[in-house]
């Protein structure tokens, strides 16, 4: 018969645990799960009497972490990835013919989604569920086999294979090359509007408008001027409205520069930046035949990108 020390701590509570420690925040991790902040305070108190030490300092609206806390934690993290784990490999046989991809709103709809057809046509019996998020995927609770992430391919406890290399270059729509205004070299930038990509990645060695045209050496355009957007796939659709001339991510621009939505003015207008696309999964994870025949076709489709300049 097991001690009284040996009984496991209560599911429900480690969960609000670990929640409120990765936010530092009771009402943000009962956002997160869906419950009241009183309830995340329940199962606080619940655990810390199985624990019999406190896990939180509290301060104000803030709260910090014990040292028992700290201590726990990774370990805490590492047995919820382990049931997420196991639950999966349970439920194997009924995901038989799905994989769930989570990636960024704008490559989800400007690179991924395009080419999805071309892989239902390879493997018909194999659907592709696209889950589009803004965050970052939380591979305990999210249903995803794998993510895409824009980065430098570092993530503490996950795998990561790169898919793309990420280039920034001028886009316009087509239109911009004709009439008395028609833009040939970089200084016919000065009459039009400049759109400006504001998407939330830092990336110092991702050009803006102005280094742009410093790198260049380009005199007389005002970098500052023209209206800003926080989500890449808006640059573009502006661009494609004639609203102006985007900086652009080459993957976010590839497809409408195929179709010829867009048109790249300048055939040495790429710049390449550090920041790249990455395919990431937990450590550890088994995937399916149908997640790595996935992989292996986004790969390849990958590797036949590329966008010249007209």
């Amino acid at each position: 018969m097991a001690e009284p020390t040996d009984r496991l701590p209560p599911l429900n509570a480690l969960r609000a645990f670990e929640a409120a420690a990765r936010r530092l925040s009771f009402t943000q991790s009962a956002d997160e799960l869906n419950v009241t902040p009183g309830a995340i305070s329940q199962q606080i108190r619940q655990l810390e009497d199985y624990a019999g030490t406190p896990l939180f300092k509290r301060t104000g609206r803030s709260v910090l972490l014990t040292d028992a806390a700290q201590a726990s934690l990774p370990l805490v993290r590492e047995a919820f990835e382990r049931i997420s784990e196991a639950g999966r490999i349970m439920q194997s046989p009924a995901r038989k013919g799905r994989v769930m991809v989570s990636c960024a709103p704008s490559f989800a709809a400007k690179w991924l989604a395009p080419r999805l057809d071309k892989f239902h046509q390879l493997h018909s019996g194999t659907e592709a569920w696209i889950s589009a998020d803004t965050g970052l995927t939380d591979f305990t609770t999210a249903d995803a086999d794998f993510a895409i992430r824009y980065g430098r391919g570092s993530y503490d406890g996950l795998k990561s294979e790169k898919l793309l290399d990420e280039t920034v270059l001028p886009v316009c729509s087509p239109a911009m090359l004709d009439g008395p205004d028609a833009i040939r070299r970089p200084e016919d930038l000065k009459n039009h509007t400049l759109l400006h990509d504001e998407s939330t990645e830092v990336d110092p060695s991702c050009p803006d408008w102005a280094s742009w045209l410093r790198a260049r050496k380009v005199d007389g355009v005002d970098a500052s001027r023209g209206p800003r957007f926080n989500q890449a796939i808006l640059v573009i659709e502006a661009a494609a409205a004639g609203r102006g001339v985007a900086l652009a991510k080459q993957a976010i621009a590839a497809s409408d520069l195929a179709s010829g939505r867009l048109v790249a003015p300048f055939a040495d207008g790429s710049t390449s930046i550090d920041f790249g696309y990455w395919l990431v999964w937990p450590k550890g994870r088994h995937l399916s035949p149908d997640v790595r025949e996935f992989i292996k076709w986004i790969k390849a489709e990958a590797a036949q990108t590329e966008v010249v300049g007209v």
